[in-house]
């Protein structure tokens, strides 16, 4: 519960902080800048368990919806679905927690899994009417080329960017340092194969996952999110507003840190 905490208001606090930066185009493509992906690489992979990935879309969800304003619960379906499998199975292919560079490489591959399962969704929506994407009047298959290339600039920006380069750098200072402050102890490294039949059980279930995903999400264009709150503070208040979420997942972040390292040091673990 406490890494599920922890993730969740990490992922959410700089998941907000990049809302307040500016998109920048690409071919004429927009292109966000975040979220700045190596904070959920560094502390996910830190304790690779299940709770870890699921609170990266929990995250988002509570302070970059919630908290805003600006939630639909189907809306919510497919990153809840996608994310946490693309890291779930991602985490299962670490063999060297102590390598930074697999760490990198093991977090753009869960980004890419995200962004690809994104794509297929998005062109899937396409094809049976329920949103309108770009594409050539005359040749609709053309929307698999502009879905493609914009994933393709997220995985590139979202993913190596601002993903695995900081996360070469960020992760090896972190291990063995934030795991203590929650009474745990650092993840250890197995040996044999990359690829395991835990591997292979996880990817076959990411794959399953994708038509769900597609389902909610063509649901939740088509007869609304079933649960909503929108009472759409940013339009109400402004950019200012997006503080707030900020302040919120800033404290119960570092207030958890703060709990936790008192009570350990209490108790002498």
């Amino acid at each position: 519960m406490m890494v599920f905490i922890l993730v969740m208001s990490l992922h959410g606090l700089q998941s907000m902080i990049t809302e307040l930066l500016p998109e920048f185009s690409v071919g004429g493509l927009g292109v966000s800048i975040g979220p700045f992906w190596f904070v959920a690489m560094s502390v996910v992979l830190l304790f690779r368990s299940f709770w870890a990935c699921l609170a990266i879309p929990v995250g988002g969800i509570v302070f970059g919806e919630i908290l805003i304003g600006d939630f639909s619960a189907l809306g919510a379906v497919e990153g809840l679905l996608v994310i946490t499998a693309s890291w779930f199975f991602a985490m299962s292919l670490i063999t060297d927690p102590t390598d930074p560079k697999q760490i990198a490489g093991v977090g753009l591959l869960a980004k890419a899994m995200e962004e690809t399962a994104a794509w297929f969704i998005d062109v899937g929506k396409f094809y049976i009417g329920v949103e309108e994407l770009e594409a050539i009047s005359w040749l609709p298959a053309t929307v698999w080329a502009t879905e493609g290339v914009g994933a393709l600039i997220q995985i590139v920006v979202a993913g190596i960017v601002f993903g695995a380069i900081p996360t070469l750098f960020l992760y090896p200072r972190l291990r063995g340092k934030i795991e203590p402050l929650l009474g745990m102890r650092s993840v250890e490294g197995r040996d044999g194969s990359t690829v395991t039949s835990s591997s292979l059980k996880r990817l076959v279930a990411w794959v399953a996952i994708l038509p769900l995903a597609f389902g909610a999400e063509a649901l939740s264009e088509t007869s609304g999110g079933i649960i909503t709150f929108t009472p759409e503070f940013v339009e109400t208040y402004g950019q200012t507003f997006l503080f707030v979420p900020i302040v919120v997942a800033a404290v119960i972040a570092f207030g958890l840190v703060a709990y936790r390292q008192r009570k350990v040091e209490g108790t002498g673990a």
